[in-house]
């Protein structure tokens, strides 16, 4: 769903609409896949180039990639290509990348898959402050503990189908489909 929201696949049937023009809202958007897509560049790079695909200024391009190379902590890596970082390191790196450019809507597909527990809370953090400055984030997560900690809305997919959608909290307080009810129950959805 989130590739399709996003432009990176196309609908066999269907359409999605928005209420602006598809442009606008594919230059007002991010993606953060599940695992980090890394140029083969420095940190210094990878963080630079949406920021140089927008034609923006030397001295504003980098003075953004300062900012997100501390705000990630790799400040002291800005010379070390990305693909030598850690998995954790790469995912924040992707993320900042997305965020450099203040989109309004931010797709992250799992974004904290397979990470440590330090690592997840950066990146939550990061997503608790980039929500907090007015980027939508919306997110795909197995994760019931940070579905609960960054959710304010809940759709509950079963089967590529939207079975349950609402506040999170009345989500997790009292859901209604019984494929949501055994989800959280713990139970295995087939």
């Amino acid at each position: 769903m989130l590739k399709v929201l996003h432009g990176v696949d196309r609908l066999t049937s269907g359409s999605v609409s928005w209420t602006v023009p598809a442009k606008t809202v594919r230059q007002g958007q991010a993606y953060v896949f599940q695992r980090p897509i890394m140029l083969r560049r420095s940190v210094r790079a990878n963080l630079a180039y949406p920021l140089q695909l927008l034609g923006l200024p030397k001295a504003e391009i980098s003075a953004r990639v300062a900012h997100w190379a501390a705000r990630i902590g790799l400040s002291a890596e800005l010379d070390v290509p990305a693909p030598r970082l850690s998995g954790g390191e790469q995912q924040k790196l992707a993320l900042a990348r997305a965020l450099i450019r203040r989109p309004d809507t931010v797709f992250l597909d799992e974004p904290c898959s397979n990470l440590d527990g330090r690592s997840t809370r950066e990146i939550e953090d990061i997503l608790c402050d980039a929500s907090a400055a007015g980027a939508r984030i919306i997110m795909t997560t197995h994760d019931l503990g940070q579905a609960r900690r960054l959710a304010d809305r809940v759709l509950f997919l079963n089967k590529g189908q939207v079975e349950e959608q609402g506040p999170a909290d009345r989500f997790f307080a009292a859901p209604k489909s019984p494929g949501a009810i055994a989800f959280l129950n713990g139970d295995i959805i087939e």
